[in-house]
């Protein structure tokens, strides 16, 4: 799939979350959005990445930026994950893998040396005009969020 670039207009989703509700990227227009992609809730690395958002959620948002996070599962497994975790923002479903697609955050990658597909750990920063203005592929759970505070100018 191809991935995104400085520039880029997001694709719009609405897809269900966590929380029994939904979340639609164009009613966050106006704003700062951080959408990230994770291969699965619960997981050691998904816990360390969501957990690092969570930790940085009030800095982030004092900067303006709102946090999304996507993944396969189902809105059950994502909800135990928001509870387990308290994680106050939204962990959206994508079952259909249709937006993790079109965002270039499902494809092939490497997994302990072998090619599989799967999710493409990934995170997307979209300008208040929709507008891609960071993307970046294969990044790591541990220190991701760190860096990305650092890219964004996001004081620790």
């Amino acid at each position: 799939m191809p991935r995104l670039a400085v520039g880029d207009t997001a694709p719009d989703f609405t897809l269900p979350t966590a929380d029994g509700g939904t979340v639609t990227l164009s009613d966050l227009r106006g704003e700062h959005v951080v959408v990230y992609f994770y291969p699965a809730a619960a997981t050691p690395g998904c816990t360390t990445q969501a957990c690092d958002f969570r930790d940085s959620l009030a800095s982030l948002t004092a900067h303006g930026y709102r946090v999304v996070g996507v993944s396969p599962d189902g809105v059950d497994k994502l909800a135990a994950f928001a509870r387990d975790q308290d994680l106050p923002f939204p962990l959206a479903s994508d079952t259909e893998k249709t937006v993790l697609e079109a965002w270039g955050a499902w494809g092939e990658k490497q997994n302990y040396g072998r090619t599989v597909t799967g999710v493409i750990r990934s995170t997307v920063v979209v300008a208040p005009d929709g507008t891609v203005e960071l993307a970046q592929y294969n990044v790591k759970a541990t220190g991701h969020v760190a860096r990305l505070r650092r890219e964004l100018g996001v004081d620790a």
